[in-house]
């Protein structure tokens, strides 16, 4: 017995297209009936389901995503494998793939669109070879796809992918998740992520066009050009530097919002950019709320809340790591442990607020005099600790002495608007080939206790290099 050949619909509006297409299927032996318009196509395919459709993604009368969803949705054609084809480009796969499409097949790769049509159809044989004839009396193919909502798929494949972003664990992943999304559904200039507390910027922008993107994004929002921003550079987003001003969404979590969401289209703007930037937006507060709380926490657990630096947990892992970079390459380390004089007299004197603002003072000071490479935390009490990577002794020196100086003259006053001198005890100390983080510390902290012991408000090194003690005035 002679098995009957696969009966395909193909429709493409191209009648050129779609003859030479119908014979090169014909040749691989399978029975072709051609179709020129979508809706007329779905409407063939329901009232004789064939063992497989193949469509072009684009269609004038309805999509290949529609004629995809409404079949699929049909009793009589849900089990039909429709195969898509069109350009090659992520954004077309990604929504053949959302669609329900059995592949997405680029237009030219007769090979793949031949092996993707038998794949499928020996899949479907398992299903045996009964159909259900869906009634086409009267029938409005565009009501009936209506029925099946695009704007409804569309939300809801946009809010699934937006609330995955939810386990992102940071801001600046989210940002960089979301442009990998956002870059395989649509082109743009650039999208940008805001969040207003704590406040930051993410823009997602070709290399070429960077400069050009983040003033064109901080106009948007209205930003100051000092606003903390994550630049995430790539290919992905066009290197136009024109085009239609960018579609912004207030981001909400409930009633309160919470950050914005822009998309800057390209020279033309694609039909669904609205929508598309509509659905993110109104989706993205619950993963940029979640986001920034993971955040927040993390940051907690490692930030002593005072002073705004590193605790000393933190403090030992990022030096840790650091010790192990210096013993590997055999460069230079130096820390700097310090004192603030007379602590107690200043709670004593002033209360334990005033006392609490001296430090917190201290802390910015310490952070606003050191390279961004630097540690810097609080050690614990009114002691603090600097590391400087690639540092000699003998730099530390000059830099424990430019801080002594600094914070000698600063200005800081307590709750009553009265100025407070503040003056600290420095130790210095240089890594030593096959010392612990802990053994170069206790060098410092001896170094220290010699400057305390030495009259305060100086500098003492533990080392080779000659100790610079500093004279002040008592």
């Amino acid at each position: 017995m002679v098995r009957a050949s696969p009966r395909l619909l193909l429709i493409d509006p191209s009648d050129s297209s779609r003859i030479v297409l119908a014979e090169r299927l014909r040749l691989q032996g399978f029975t072709v009936a051609e179709c020129g318009d979508g809706a007329e196509g779905a409407i063939r395919a329901l009232e004789d389901p064939p063992a497989a459709v193949v469509a072009d993604l684009t269609m004038p009368s309805i999509s290949g995503v529609q004629l995809c969803r409404l079949l699929g949705s049909e009793v009589g054609t849900s089990r039909v494998p429709v195969i898509l084809r069109g350009d090659e480009g992520r954004r077309n796969h990604f929504w053949a793939e959302q669609a329900g499409a059995f592949a997405y097949v680029p237009k030219g790769r007769m090979g793949e669109l031949v092996r993707a049509l038998r794949k499928a159809i020996l899949e479907r044989s398992g299903d045996g070879d009964f159909f259900v004839v869906s009634s086409t009396e009267g029938l409005d193919v565009r009501e009936r796809i209506a029925t099946h909502l695009d704007a409804a798929l569309f939300d809801s494949v946009i809010a699934a992918e937006v609330r995955r972003l939810g386990t992102s664990e940071s801001f600046d992943r989210l940002a960089d998740l979301l442009s990998q999304f956002v870059s395989q559904v649509t082109t743009y200039r650039f999208i940008a992520v805001l969040r207003r507390d704590p406040l930051r910027l993410a823009v997602h922008t070709n290399p070429a066009t960077r400069e050009a993107t983040l003033k064109e994004a901080r106009e948007t929002f209205g930003l100051a050009e000092g606003t903390p921003v994550v630049v995430i550079e790539d290919a992905d987003a066009s290197p136009d530097l024109e085009g239609p001003p960018a579609i912004r969404e207030e981001v909400c979590f409930g009633e309160q919002g919470i950050g914005a969401f822009a998309l800057a289209p390209r020279v033309t703007e694609h039909k669904g950019d609205r929508m598309l930037v509509a659905s993110i937006a109104r989706e993205l507060g619950g993963a940029l709320r979640m986001a920034s709380l993971v955040e927040e926490s993390r940051w907690m657990a490692t930030i002593d809340i005072l002073t705004g630096l590193l605790n000393r947990r933190a403090f030992l892992e990022s030096t840790n790591r650091e010790v192990a970079r210096a013993k590997r390459y055999n460069e230079a380390l130096s820390v700097i442990l310090l004192d603030v004089d007379h602590f107690k007299h200043i709670n004593d004197r002033r209360g334990h607020a005033a006392g609490d603002m001296v430090l917190s003072a201290v802390g910015k000071l310490l952070n606003n005099a050191v390279r961004n490479c630097d540690i810097v935390a609080r050690w614990g009490g009114e002691e603090f600790v600097l590391v400087l990577p690639a540092t000699p002794l003998g730099g530390a020196e000059e830099v424990a002495e430019r801080v002594r100086a600094l914070l000698e003259h600063a200005e800081i006053k307590d709750g009553n608007g009265d100025a407070v001198p503040v003056t600290a005890s420095f130790g210095v100390a240089s890594y030593a080939v096959g010392e612990t983080l802990e053994q170069l510390v206790d060098r410092a902290d001896r170094a220290m206790y010699l400057a305390k012991s030495g009259g305060r408000n100086r500098v003492v090194a533990d080392g080779p290099c000659s100790s610079r003690p500093v004279a002040a005035a008592e």
